[in-house]
This record gives structure tokens, C-alpha cells and sequence, in this order.
């Protein structure tokens, strides 16, 4: 009986460990929070805000994760934002943060809102921008973070 229990409780530990790709998005995160400490590290850094709208299932928000970690976006991220991440759910979590800064996620994620070190909206993807980042690609990612981060100069 001991050995039937050891070995079942081998076999659900290996199957939790093989759940899948490490969560991106803290899905239990207090986003608004979140945000808030994410200002206050901008403000004394003089840098502005990526808020990153995505979830754990997209595979586009895993792209733009993984290009803002490695490839040509990660310098630029790096040096020119603080990023906070929020989890969207099944477009059903963090919903109202998103209308706040005009970013409609109906039109796709991963979805950004770029803000001041002070809070003030200075762009948000309304197009579903980054809907695509997976066809867009290391280079297009890139593209697109140097183009809007022009806009903070």
C-alpha cells in the first residue's frame, strides 16, 4: 500500500511539472498595484511605462515576452521603458485598466499603453498593434518599439 501511494504521488508531482511553459502573466497579481510601484520606479528612473496587456494562452504575448528578454528589442526595452505586465484572463481579468488607457483588447493581444513617469497616456495600440507579434517577428517588434518610443523624446 505504501509503494501504490509513493508511486501516486511520483506521478501527480511529475504531471504538475509538466503543466507547460512557466506563466509570463502573474495571473493572481494586483494589476492596479502593479502599475502603481511600476510609476514610481519611472518616475525616479525618468522613464516611461510599457503596460502590457496579455495572457498566459497567447502565443503572441509569449513572442513579445521572449523578444523583450533576447534579440534586438531586449537593449531597447531595457534601456528605454519599465515594463509592468497585466494579465487579461480570458479577456475577462484587468478589462477595465485596459478601457482606461484607450486599449481595446477586442482588437487583439498582446496590446501596450505607454505612459509618462507621471501616469499621462502618451500611446496605446487601439489597432491591435501587436495582435500579430509572432508574424511581425524580432525585427518588426523592434520597428514598432523604436517608432513609439520616438514619441518620449
Amino acid at each position: 500500500m505504501r509503494f501504490l501511494t509513493a508511486s501516486l504521488l511520483a506521478c501527480a508531482s511529475l504531471a504538475a511539472s509538466a503543466g507547460g511553459p512557466p506563466p509570463i502573466y502573474d495571473e493572481g497579481a494586483d494589476a492596479k498595484a502593479a502599475i502603481r510601484a511600476t510609476l514610481a520606479e519611472a518616475e525616479k528612473a525618468r522613464l516611461p511605462v510599457l503596460v502590457v496587456f496579455g495572457a498566459n494562452w497567447c502565443g503572441d504575448c509569449r513572442m513579445l515576452d521572449a523578444t523583450f528578454k533576447h534579440g534586438p528589442s531586449a537593449p531597447l526595452i531595457a534601456k528605454s521603458f519599465k515594463v509592468v505586465k497585466v494579465d487579461v484572463g480570458r479577456f475577462d481579468r484587468n478589462v477595465d485598466i485596459a478601457e482606461s488607457y484607450r486599449v481595446p483588447l477586442k482588437k487583439g493581444i498582446p496590446a501596450v499603453a505607454m505612459l509618462s513617469p507621471e501616469g499621462r497616456l502618451l500611446y496605446a495600440t487601439e489597432g491591435g498593434e501587436l495582435a500579430d507579434a509572432r508574424k511581425m517577428g524580432d525585427q518588426g517588434v523592434y520597428d514598432f518599439f523604436t517608432r513609439i518610443s520616438a514619441t518620449t523624446k
